[in-house]
């Protein structure tokens, strides 16, 4: 049987991963947020899964306005780094899991999630700035991944209601699958930002760390919040933070945090990193 076997939150700001890919993370404005980082790569070290399941959201690299899903599913069993108009980063090709991955499909198809599924798609940052944030910059990456990218660039994008329910079964259809597979699961984007117009560069602390504190302790509660809420507190692009309840809903009910960095500002917006394991406190 798979099983989830950890949780990670955090940002996937393209500005860290060129950081990382160009050297720059001895530089004093990155050398603060780049040793922050180091336990969360030390805790995935140890925890060794076979596959991650990153939850991202598109930066219209696979998807434009004329094809727009709410939910996607990548079961390719390959994924190129997109060409984000500076070519590709020089990152390794994401390797897919198609079996686990279809079986996700089917079963939250199934169980009332609108499923799309994804034979070909190149992944960007999104995807690709977290994986380098917690493995660093390996020749190739040391275990399989299945992308699911989330709407939250065109309204209306998904609540974060619905992205919790989406996550719980997701951990249903994981603990479904026949195979012995350790799956950690991210949930990516956030934190507070926006990067247009009279309110560009908004951080609001207080609330990141209140999403952050009930993110673990009462996500039904905080899945509460409108987007109207998070465009408020959060800024245009905090609405990203939705998708962390995927992550925390694959976890059980009982979870705890393991780590948690939080840094500001990054590229005009705050960084965010929690891992998140389930059960109570070890």
């Amino acid at each position: 049987m798979a099983t989830v076997v950890g949780g990670v939150g955090t940002s996937h700001i393209p500005a860290a991963g060129a950081a990382i890919d160009h050297g720059k993370t001895g530089e004093p404005y990155w050398s603060t947020w780049y040793e922050g980082i180091q336990p969360g790569r030390q805790w995935m070290e140890a925890l060794k899964p076979d596959v991650c399941i990153v939850v991202y959201n598109d930066h219209a690299s696979a998807f434009a306005l004329d094809l727009i899903p709410t939910f996607a599913i990548g079961v390719a069993p390959e994924f190129k780094p997109a060409d984000e108009g500076y070519g590709p980063r020089q990152v390794p090709v994401v390797e897919g899991h198609p079996e686990l991955a279809w079986h996700l499909a089917e079963h939250l198809i199934t169980h009332d999630f609108d499923m799309t599924i994804v034979s070909e798609m190149d992944v960007d940052h999104g995807c690709t700035v977290p994986l380098s944030i917690l493995f660093g910059q390996p020749t190739s990456w040391p275990c399989k991944v299945i992308p699911i990218c989330v709407n939250v660039i065109q309204y209306p994008q998904p609540s974060g209601k619905r992205c919790l329910a989406l996550g719980r079964a997701l951990r249903d259809a994981i603990k479904s699958f026949p195979d012995d597979l350790r799956v950690c699961v991210f949930g990516t984007g956030g934190l507070c930002h926006q990067l247009q117009g009279e309110r560009a560069g908004v951080i609001n602390e207080g609330f990141d760390i209140e999403f952050m504190d009930k993110l673990v302790t009462a996500p039904d509660e905080i899945s509460q919040w409108s987007l109207t809420d998070y465009m408020r507190e959060a800024g245009s692009e905090g609405v990203e933070m939705v998708m962390w309840f995927i992550m925390r809903g694959a976890l059980e009910e009982q979870a705890h945090e393991v780590y948690r960095y939080f840094h500001v500002p990054i590229s005009n917006t705050a960084y965010g990193l929690q891992i998140l394991e389930s059960g109570e406190t070890a």
